[in-house]
């Protein structure tokens, strides 16, 4: 864990080992996930099958095989408490009142007499949600994935999620049941990305891919990008969380712990005006530790990639948080709407000593998935905007296009193309 004030003139260096984490050699990873892509494009279900024995040992005579069906969907839900099952449709209806408040109607402006402009808003035919499997369930990711899409009416939602050995968690059937799904693969990987975006005999293509996974399904999606959309390019998860010395330390070690604990790669940083503070929550922190479940990939991530650093301002702080642009922000401070305005770039924020950032994992509301490694300088969360597509209506009576046809001829000409405007003074002299 690095412990250090942000003044220091090593401090840029020692920091960028935390900033450019990364699981794998990039390139490396891309050489194996272009063969695999090329690998299903061309043999299609043989490549899927034969991908998931090697990757999840899973034996399966077709893909059909590898589908849920409804028997299992409904034993699922034997499998589950009424209190989980509860837990679940609770998270489900706070994150569906949400994405409702997001949505767009299409709609006209007459603002002029003569002409008719808008917009028309058309859900996505067919979505694919990728939820990660292996080293932990989410069934939150399910709901995050899922709902916005069926809020925003898109068509058919098919999911894919890993599933070594054959095993698949109720609990993300269930969710899956609860959000709208409409069909569930056990694949995952590259070969799964492969599959949704290029289709195959059994498993249909998608108009767009949504849902976090390791660098080879970040990579995949990477590589398809253009074959159909995505949301993000997801990375490792991060926290970071701004402190003013208020507060109660246990409290924001164990905040910084529940990312650590997701994955080794996982970083968690205090960023305080308290040097005090930071000392109290990094002890906190390693009291803590022995009592996690996971305690073996959080130590490993607050290790390498934990961090408490000192300021001397909150100014200085805020400035600090706004250029690493991070995944989930918390203002652990004691009066956070006074400095939320001068927050300019971050995925979720976490307003003072009462939310912790696993409120919005679950079911505030908003969306979990988030962009992470500074990308929410130019990316949002998921939204039902990422499942709906926007078409531009345009519509000229005669007069409007006589009223701004010269306009729009001298404009053609000045980028020299003829038959742009040719197209328009052929109606205007028509119509003298």
């Amino acid at each position: 864990m690095l412990f250090i004030d942000i003044c220091d003139k090593d401090f840029p260096a020692k920091f960028e080992a935390i900033l450019f984490r990364s699981e794998e050699n990039g390139r490396e990873v891309e050489q194996v996930v272009l063969g695999i892509i090329a690998d299903v494009r061309q043999r299609g279900d043989a490549a899927v099958l034969e991908l998931t024995r090697r990757f999840d040992r899973m034996e399966a005579a077709s893909v059909g095989e590898l589908e849920v069906s409804a028997d299992e969907l409904e034993a699922a839900y034997t499998q589950v408490s009424a209190d989980d099952v509860a837990a679940l449709r609770l998270a489900v209806e706070r994150v569906s009142r949400f994405h409702e408040k997001q949505k767009q109607q299409t709609w006209l402006s007459t603002e002029e007499p003569d002409i008719m402009l808008g917009q028309k808003v058309t859900p996505l035919a067919r979505v694919g949600i990728y939820v990660p499997g292996g080293k932990a369930s989410y069934p939150s990711s399910v709901i995050m994935n899922a709902v916005p899409a069926r809020v925003a009416g898109v068509g058919e939602i098919i999911m894919v999620v890993p599933t070594p050995g054959g095993e698949i968690n109720p609990h993300v059937l269930v969710a899956a049941s609860l959000s709208g799904v409409d069909r569930i693969f056990r694949i995952g990987g590259a070969q799964a990305v492969a599959a949704l975006a290029y289709g195959t005999a059994t498993i249909p293509r998608v108009d767009k891919i949504t849902g976090p996974g390791n660098i080879y399904v970040a990579t995949a999606k990477k590589l398809v990008f253009g074959q159909v959309g995505i949301d993000m390019i997801a990375g490792p998860s991060e926290i970071l969380v701004i402190s003013d010395g208020s507060g109660t330390p246990a409290h924001i070690a164990a905040d910084l712990l529940s990312q650590a604990e997701h994955d080794e790669l996982a970083s968690s940083i205090l960023i305080t005006t308290d040097r005090s503070f930071g000392e109290q929550v990094a002890a906190e922190v390693g009291r803590q530790l022995p009592l996690l479940s996971r305690q073996a990939i959080a130590r490993a991530s607050w290790e390498k990639y934990g961090a408490i650093i000192v300021a001397k301002t909150l100014d200085e702080v805020i400035a600090f948080s706004n250029r690493i642009a991070p995944e989930h922000l918390e203002l652990a401070v004691n009066d956070p709407f006074a400095i939320l305005p001068q927050i300019t770039n971050a995925g979720a924020i976490f307003m003072g000593h009462w939310t912790p950032e696993a409120a919005g994992d679950y079911l505030a509301g908003p969306n979990h998935t988030l962009p992470t490694g500074g990308t929410s300088r130019f990316f949002s969360p998921l939204s039902v905007d990422d499942f709906v597509r926007k078409s531009s209506i345009v519509y000229f009576s005669e007069s409007g296009l006589n009223r701004l046809g010269n306009d729009i001829v001298r404009i053609s000409g000045m980028e020299g193309l003829e038959g742009h405007g040719r197209s328009v003074s052929m109606r205007l002299n028509s119509a003298a």
